[in-house]
């Protein structure tokens, strides 16, 4: 089949692909097995759709097994109530001084996001800070503001959503794309700070301070619904498996997979010693990480198919011919920087499945690297998390009583602003380049995609 055939039934995939997931007459799942599988068969590779479907399946494994035990860790260690101290400390320490309020916001959303899920993340947040934004008289959007940035941030971390995407769709170590990310995230976070910092200085000097302020105005304790669950005798053993666990993967001591599932079975026995017990805790946050998974081995299907019939090396060559070659050195810093827009206006899997793969394949005639492309287009979560398309928007607003419109209008000027700090952060860090050689890499010989 001629390149501008496959190109053409390439891209035509991908538009059916986004259209029924942006228009809801399909879930991403269904949308990522059923429409390559059609054009597939359509196309006359039925005979080897299950080859290629196989493999895509085998590749992404590895991501599939990270996922599912980091996440089952954090759930565990969040259940055990390992962070519980620190935010109620955190709590207790911001009295009635709004610029401490908001900076408190700021650190608990950035310790609570590190379990991935962004539904825990407002649900704990909010319940801590809602009673002293109210009682204080501080405008709740600053709370939605700074709950979306600090989760935005931590959520590029691999268990959050938007990586094991990546990972799936490009074909690459989740290690690649996440160790050098690791300083452009750090500063992000101290970015979130700093706008917590000017934004409870403005609301302290609108407001003042109130110095009668009591403990039952605010943080009652987080785990009031499930006091059971803590153990607090466990804290520091606890966090000692946490820091030991996020240290071996840094320092690649083992496969990520296998120091997660070793990680998860030390906490189990740990702290629910009881199988009964333990098989609740794996139930309960099944539900969190079976639509992850589930993602992923879609992803498998579609990236498989995309690779194997030859279609992403048909769609980045018709796509670096309409690119001009001084433009094309600069993809990854172009990723980066449109990564905001398009995920505001289009859904992560639309995003990530859809476009992705196309911007890493032309990349790659320029010496760009998939997994560069990968980094870069994981740079605009601020903004994406401000996108009616985002269920999690309407959960906040619902909980703050405050319009999604509103939210919008306060928050994305700064959400825009931390997206730009983590792009030229991801630049000066060598995560992202800036140019690139302007030389095709060796690999490009069959798709850019494959490791």
């Amino acid at each position: 089949m001629s390149q501008p055939l496959l190109a053409g039934l390439g891209f035509g995939m991908v538009i059916v692909f986004m259209a029924l997931i942006m228009s809801k007459r399909a879930s991403a799942v269904v949308a990522l097995i059923a429409v390559p599988i059609a054009v597939a068969v359509c196309a006359g590779f039925g005979g080897q759709v299950g080859g290629m479907i196989m493999k895509g399946v085998v590749t992404l494994a590895p991501i599939a097994v990270v996922l599912l035990f980091a996440v089952l860790y954090f759930g565990v260690m969040i259940d055990a109530g390992l962070f519980d101290p620190m935010v109620r400390k955190v709590v207790e320490a911001v009295g009635g001084d709004p610029r401490k309020v908001a900076i408190g916001t700021a650190l608990v959303a950035i310790l609570v996001s590190l379990d991935g899920d962004g539904a825990t993340t407002a649900l704990v947040t909010i319940t801590a800070f809602l009673p002293i934004y109210r009682r204080l008289g501080m405008n709740p959007l600053i709370l939605a503001t700074l709950l979306g940035a600090a989760n935005s941030i931590i959520n590029i971390a691999p268990w959050g959503g938007p990586m094991p995407r990546v990972a799936s769709v490009l074909r690459v170590e989740i290690n690649d794309l996440f160790l050098p990310l690791i300083p452009a995230m750090i500063i992000g976070c101290v970015g979130v700070l700093v706008l917590a910092w000017y934004l409870g200085g403005k609301e302290l000097r609108r407001l003042g301070v109130v110095t009668e302020l009591t403990p039952s105005d605010g943080f009652g304790g987080l785990r009031d619904e499930a006091a059971d669950l803590a153990r607090p005798k466990l804290f520091w053993p606890n966090l000692i498996i946490t820091l030991a666990v996020i240290a071996a993967a840094v320092m690649h001591i083992l496969p990520m997979p296998v120091i997660f599932m070793i990680g998860l079975v030390i906490a189990l026995a740990l702290n629910y010693p009881q199988i009964g017990v333990q098989r609740l805790r794996i139930a309960a946050h099944g539900a969190n990480v079976l639509p992850i998974i589930l993602l992923v081995f879609a992803a498998a299907v579609f990236t498989g198919i995309l690779d194997g019939t030859g279609m992403v090396k048909a769609m980045g060559a018709s796509f670096v011919d309409i690119v001009p070659p001084s433009m094309g050195r600069h993809l990854a810093l172009i990723t980066a920087v449109a990564s905001g827009p398009l995920t505001f206006v289009m859904s992560n899997d639309a995003y990530y499945f859809g476009i992705v793969p196309v911007l890493a394949e032309a990349a790659s005639h320029y010496g760009v690297s998939p997994v560069e492309i990968g980094r870069a287009c994981l740079l605009g979560q601020n903004i994406h998390a401000l996108s009616p398309l985002v269920a999690a928007v309407y959960l906040v607003a619902g909980m703050l009583d405050v319009d999604v419109g509103a939210m919008q209008r306060f928050g994305l000027k700064w959400a825009a602003a931390l997206a730009a700090l983590l792009v030229v952060a991801a630049v000066l860090t060598g995560a992202v380049p800036f140019s690139a050689s302007g030389r095709p890499l060796p690999h490009v010989q069959g798709s850019s995609i494959e490791q």
